[in-house]
């Protein structure tokens, strides 16, 4: 069933969930796990998007969380969650910096947006107990990380 029928009311939902107001209880916080280290202290600095093969940039854990990096090594593709916490959250359009292109921030890559998360798909260069290394985020140093999960590439999702 999944969350199909979760928010429809307490007719459809699994027997664990009747009498259950879902969001009473849920806390709509973020957890930042650490933050990122990288060469760039200036946002003209920062590349417009990832270069794999760019700069080594650190993925500082926090010692609580440093258990759940458990499973990941060298070689692995990661999806990084990052949060950009220096730009202009009330931008809703703006010139491409690529193409000039006057459009929504939903159909560009700015890091200014409602939600400024970022997004990228690195490979681990090395583990050092709570420090993961990769290379070419396009963050500041000292960007909260919001959140690592194995990378879904295109071979593994084709049927």
């Amino acid at each position: 069933m999944g969350c199909q029928g979760l928010f429809l009311g307490t007719e459809t939902r699994p027997a664990k969930y009747l009498n259950y107001n879902l969001f009473d209880d849920m806390n709509r916080s973020v957890y930042f796990l650490g933050h990122i280290e990288t060469p760039y202290t200036e946002l003209k600095q920062c590349p417009r998007n990832i270069q794999p093969g760019g700069p080594e940039c650190r993925l500082i854990i926090k010692p609580k969380y440093t258990e759940a990096t458990l499973g990941l090594k060298p070689g692995k593709e990661i999806l990084i969650l990052y949060w950009f916490d220096q730009v202009e959250r009330d931008r809703l359009r703006q010139n491409s910096r690529k193409t000039g292109e006057y459009a929504g921030v939903f159909a560009l890559r700015t890091p200014h947006r409602p939600n400024p998360i970022g997004a990228a798909v690195l490979k681990i260069e090395r583990i050092d107990n709570n420090i993961i290394y990769v290379r070419g985020l396009d963050c500041l140093s000292g960007t909260p990380l919001v959140d690592i999960k194995p990378a879904i590439t295109a071979e593994k999702t084709t049927p």
